[in-house]
């Protein structure tokens, strides 16, 4: 199997029949052998028996059904994990992403990357409820995670299928592949793709989506940084917590001795109080992390370092 789409679906009955449509003939035209593979996720419009009738005809149309909506990140998980090509290619069932993009992606995939992503540079949305909350996004994740790439947001990318294989998805996290991906030593490309307007169907993106990119954001920034060393992270917070407390009890004694005010009167001794305490739990909380880190690697014998190559062993 040379190439795999992935394709996870939530209530897109209007769109599936049109998506097989333009679909077909792009991988007829790719060399090698293809699937499709659609993954229902817990849709309520009849979009899985509108799958199973396009599945009976075409034999490349691969279908997995949830028992409920768990969301696009674990029907990407689902898709990823039964397939089987060598490229894979994920994308939307909305009919936003073109299909014809699929040999362009490939092509420069095949330049040496192990990443390409999609970029709608003229993308067809809202500019307020969608593209400003997206730009936004994008340069925040560009700038916590160091890879800059102009459209986290856009699922059809091309991926070599040794990128996804370490990979385990929660939350929104399958728009974090490529930063994943480049620092694991990929390499991580992107071109523009086009972006079509939606003519059938309801969006299932909003503002509260970019709240939880955000917040996924958080814990994959600790996970690559910090997973291995978490005393490091939560040391960090509990001594600067520590000198700041010992800094408000200094300026209190500064206060008492020189200027005559009194403890009583001044809300520092309590701000040193609480601060030290507060430091004195990041700092145990970091120990406490650092005996969770040795147990979940050592009792799976999970290794702290990924080989790209050996040689003469």
């Amino acid at each position: 199997m040379k190439h795999s789409v992935v394709i996870p679906v939530f209530n897109e009955a209007g769109n599936l029949e049109r998506l097989h449509a333009a679909l077909s003939p792009v991988l007829d035209a790719l060399k090698g052998e293809s699937e499709v593979i659609f993954v229902d996720d817990g849709s309520r419009d009849g979009s899985f028996a509108e799958l199973q009738r396009i599945a009976h005809k075409d034999r490349r149309v691969k279908l997995i059904r949830f028992s409920r909506n768990f969301g696009q990140t674990a029907a990407m998980a689902a898709g990823f994990a039964a397939a089987a090509g060598e490229v894979i290619f994920p994308m939307d069932a909305d009919m936003q992403n073109d299909p014809k993009d699929i040999p362009r992606l490939l092509a420069k995939l095949n330049e040496g990357y192990d990443v390409v992503s999609g970029w709608r540079k003229d993308r067809k949305d809202a500019s307020l409820t969608r593209k400003l909350p997206s730009k936004i996004a994008n340069g925040l994740i560009g700038y916590v995670t160091g890879v800059k790439i102009s459209d986290y947001g856009c699922t059809l990318k091309a991926y070599r299928r040794e990128v996804l294989e370490d990979v385990r998805l929660y939350g929104e996290m399958h728009r974090f592949i490529p930063a994943y991906a480049a620092w694991n030593g990929g390499r991580v490309t992107e071109m523009p793709v086009a972006h079509h307007p939606r003519t059938v169907g309801k969006s299932k993106y909003g503002l509260s989506r970019t709240i939880k990119v955000v917040l996924d954001l958080l814990v994959v920034k600790f996970l690559t940084t910090y997973m291995a060393r978490p005393i490091h992270f939560f040391g960090l917070i509990g001594f600067v917590s520590l000198g700041l407390g010992m800094a408000s009890g200094f300026l209190a004694v500064i206060l008492r001795l020189f200027y005559d005010i009194s403890f009583i009167v001044t809300p520092l001794p309590l701000l040193t109080v609480f601060l030290t305490l507060l430091g004195v739990q990041f700092i145990l909380m970091g120990l406490i992390a650092e005996i969770l880190v040795r147990t979940y690697y050592e009792s799976q014998g999970k290794p702290l370092f990924k080989i790209a190559e050996k040689v003469n062993f």
